[in-house]
């Protein structure tokens, strides 16, 4: 099959590489980048662990097409945390115990950074559960997952009034 070259600015940096046009976004930037913190988990959409931003927009990544994001801004979980600093969305996950595995996490957080980008801060319960909806959790049972996220919310304010 013939292959295409996709660039693509991921997590700040150029990347580009050639790939046949029926790669997954989710399977470049894991197989092909070697970035692994975005993860696999039904190839159909349903479960949000492969969420990743497209040019500043939570999409699901394994509903995209590597060509698709061709010379588009792809943001991962990688990106998030500032040096060993982790971010207040991250830390807020850590600290209200919102993860067992783990696997879910990823997709969470960034749907939760996306969700406070389109919502703002003042994020109540039922808001994070709607918007919260396509990422699927098999451990936690989510309340400490929205309480993550409201705490997450409230503390990206914060760090946003201190700069």
């Amino acid at each position: 099959m013939a292959t295409q070259r996709v660039h693509v600015k991921l997590n700040g940096r150029e990347r580009e590489a050639e790939v046949e046009p029926r790669v997954l976004l989710v399977h470049f930037i894991r197989d092909v980048l070697g970035l692994t913190g975005t993860h696999v988990g039904c190839d159909t959409s349903q479960c949000g662990a492969c969420t990743v931003h497209v040019d500043g927009v939570a999409v699901r990544s394994c509903t995209l097409f590597a060509v698709q994001a061709d010379g588009c801004e792809v943001t991962t979980i990688e990106a998030v945390a500032k040096g060993r600093s982790l971010h207040p969305m991250q830390q807020a996950f850590h600290d209200h115990h919102a993860l067992q595995c783990g696997f879910c996490t990823p997709g969470m957080i960034m749907s939760a950074l996306d969700l406070v980008r389109r919502e703002g801060y003042d994020l109540d319960e039922e808001t994070i559960r709607r918007n919260l909806e396509g990422n699927i959790c098999r451990c936690t049972g989510y309340y400490n997952i929205i309480k993550a996220v409201a705490a997450g919310a409230i503390a990206m304010r914060l760090a946003e009034a201190a700069e």
